[in-house]
């Protein structure tokens, strides 16, 4: 590493972190609140300990707001398509700031919003959920593998659960 270099970097490391006060958005821009990988996690792995619990075999995913995959988390004896299945009730969540039940209901045939469907990463049936509080969308959480979407639904809750706490402001 060169001289120049390294010096930026120590004396970044030395500036204090920024108060939030100082963090408001300048005009034409604006601030948005994302989940920290770690907090991810937590809700993945709880959703993942009721699954189990409940003796089923199942895949996570938390997707962040845009929909980009943050955790995924695939249990022993999960099926091969339950990673797909997650990762897009969990994107298909984000996405549309519904519950991927809800998000069936609206795009049944002869629904206005029934094309939807036709985009590729679309997962309309159950097992995805908003992650929000506060009036924030942090992203969606999506489980796949337990017997229906009802089933799904209830790890997920338990993965929301878990980081309730963490994310209320």
């Amino acid at each position: 590493m060169n001289k120049t270099l390294g010096f930026l970097i120590s004396a970044a490391a030395l500036l204090p972190a920024m108060p939030a006060a100082a963090q408001q958005p300048t005009p034409g821009t604006y601030a948005v609140r994302l989940l920290t990988p770690e907090t991810a996690l937590v809700a993945a792995q709880a959703a993942l300990a009721q699954c189990r619990k409940a003796g089923f075999q199942v895949a996570v995913a938390v997707a962040d707001r845009s929909g980009g995959l943050q955790v995924l988390l695939r249990d022993r004896f999960a099926g091969a398509h339950t990673v797909e299945a997650a990762t897009r009730k969990a994107w298909s969540a984000a996405s549309f700031r519904i519950s991927t039940t809800a998000l069936a209901a609206e795009t049944q045939a002869g629904m206005p919003m029934s094309g939807i469907r036709a985009l590729p990463e679309v997962a309309a049936f159950g097992g995805g959920l908003v992650i929000e509080a506060g009036g924030s969308t942090f992203g969606g959480i999506g489980v796949s593998g337990a017997p229906g979407g009802e089933a799904d639904d209830a790890c997920a809750r338990a993965g929301l659960k878990a980081i309730a706490e963490a994310i209320e402001f």
